[in-house]
């Protein structure tokens, strides 16, 4: 729960209630923090886990990954971009775009979803895992329906970006972004919904966003 859902919660009337509906619908929308959601992978020897990553992914899965991913960053065509992500196990959905190299996870672009007409943005990257000392873990990024991601966003393992919202560029996002929702910041809240006076729907304008 955000701090903007805290003080929905504690608000009276009309206004309070609408902003109270808002934030149960967050909290259906998220099942617990991210990491709740994550997979954990015990790793031993003494090195961090790190060393451990052709133990956890075959190498010639990784370079086949990796090449595929680097032609994808720098393709300009959006066709040939999501057909070569589709490849390497991405789900992309029709009308999806992918911005100038936009990055997906290169140990498990698998567990990627990027639904009908999303937007990821320049320089945008999501990953799938996280190399820890003892440990690693995998979770799943979907980013749904109509939904946009700015330039430089880093979107986390666990990560659900709601259908029509939108990340902030540059934004580090450990939590879901709850639909409708436009979020930022390190890491990055809720700083507007659609419908609100002064947010921005899937139609408004681009603050403090790039789409590619």
């Amino acid at each position: 729960m955000t701090h903007e859902d805290e003080r929905a919660t504690g608000g009276t009337g009309p206004a309070a209630g609408a902003e109270t509906g808002a934030a149960e619908t967050d909290s259906t929308t998220s099942a617990g923090p991210r990491t709740d959601r994550l997979e954990r992978h015990p790793t031993g020897g003494v090195r961090n886990s790190l060393w451990s990553w052709p133990d956890a992914k075959s190498p010639l899965a990784v370079v086949r990954n990796y090449v595929v991913i680097v032609l994808a960053r720098i393709c300009p065509s959006l066709r040939l971009k999501n057909w070569l992500l589709r490849r390497i196990g991405v789900t992309v959905g029709a009308g999806a775009s992918w911005g100038l190299e936009s990055t997906p996870d290169v140990f498990w672009p698998e567990r990627i979803a990027v639904g009908d007409d999303a937007i990821v943005g320049y320089d945008a990257t999501l990953l799938c895992h996280e190399f820890l000392q003892d440990e690693y873990r995998l979770g799943d990024v979907v980013v749904e329906d109509g939904a946009m991601i700015g330039a430089g966003a880093i979107v986390l393992p666990g990560v659900t970006i709601g259908e029509g919202a939108r990340v902030a560029a540059n934004s580090l996002v450990a939590e879901d972004a709850p639909p409708g929702t436009t979020v930022a910041g390190v890491p990055a809240e809720v700083v507007s919904r659609a419908g609100e006076e002064g947010g921005e729907g899937r139609e408004g304008g681009e603050k403090d966003l790039s789409d590619d």
